[in-house]
């Protein structure tokens, strides 16, 4: 790997300090904190290729094999992508073209994952470039179902915990963390085209689009957010448990994604609720905090 390319996907690790929850904090062994990091270089490049937020200059096309053109055209860039994730799983072959790619083929390996959660994580950012809208909870819940909990399994993978029982909560923590994400860029959503507040509660709280494009929320809107950030604690705490069914670094890790989630919400209604100026982001006190209380409840 060039030095170049190195820098070019160490940009896209770097993201990870601006996340709710630490990725791959430093107390956990060093060879997870190398494979959350190269889980997470995944997911944030799909996310970034559905965002339209790659760098400038089309460098991650041209690492995928195409056109530098073509990196504003997300549907190939998805197919692509899928194509050099499937240059992981190969083992005859030489390997993926995309750095990041090329970082994760060790962890699939050491870990045993399967390419389902992965391609997931491909499906969901598809359907974003389909779908701007969700009628109902249950759609968004399905949204979440490929967009955020694989996430959880891939973790659950990575460190050899994975059972029925466990996968369940950890689905119920990913969707919380997805809706509170979508509750904290209501206004970059809206900027996007994108709208992840359920067609149904919108009406039953009589809000409009237009209402979540002005400048601060009026009270429907405000009303309409502490909804949904109720629905996504309760989420929360069904999922907590996932966190007392584990030992050592791996409780502290899971403690750390449901702290984050815990202190996001309380940053959200510290603002009143109100998510339109831009998104309420937790402290770092607050998050630890949060992790505090939810190890003396689970340990």
């Amino acid at each position: 790997m060039t030095t170049g390319t190195d820098a070019h996907a160490r940009a896209v690790l770097d993201k990870a300090a601006h996340e709710n929850f630490p990725v791959a904090p430093f107390f956990v062994p060093r060879s997870w904190r190398a494979d959350l990091m190269a889980i997470y270089g995944y997911a944030r490049l799909v996310d970034d290729i559905g965002d339209g937020d790659l760098a400038p200059g089309g460098r991650d096309a041209e690492l995928l094999g195409l056109d530098r053109e073509q990196a504003d055209d997300r549907l190939a860039m998805f197919d692509a992508f899928e194509a050099d994730l499937g240059r992981v799983f190969d083992r005859s072959g030489t390997g993926p073209r995309h750095p990041l790619l090329l970082r994760l083929r060790p962890t699939v390996r050491r870990c045993g994952l399967t390419p389902e959660p992965f391609l997931g994580l491909i499906e969901a950012n598809r359907q974003d470039q389909r779908v701007r809208r969700y009628a109902t909870y249950e759609e968004l819940l399905a949204y979440c179902e490929l967009s955020a909990n694989p996430v959880g399994h891939l973790v659950l993978g990575i460190t050899g915990t994975l059972s029925p029982e466990r996968i369940r909560r950890s689905d119920a923590i990913c969707t919380a963390l997805q809706i509170i994400e979508h509750l904290q860029d209501v206004a970059e959503d809206l900027a996007r085209d994108r709208i992840y507040l359920p067609a149904e509660d919108m009406k039953r709280f009589r809000v409009s689009e237009s209402d979540l494009a002005l400048a601060t929320s009026g009270a429907s809107v405000r009303a309409l957010v502490a909804y949904e950030a109720e629905r996504a604690g309760d989420l929360l705490n069904e999922g907590t448990p996932l966190v007392g069914s584990v030992h050592g670094r791996l409780k502290l890790l899971l403690a750390g994604f449901v702290g984050g989630g815990k202190a996001a919400l309380k940053a959200v209604a510290a603002a009143g609720h109100d998510v339109l100026p831009g998104p309420p982001k937790p402290t770092k006190l607050s998050l630890l905090r949060e992790v505090g209380a939810t190890l003396r409840r689970e340990g």
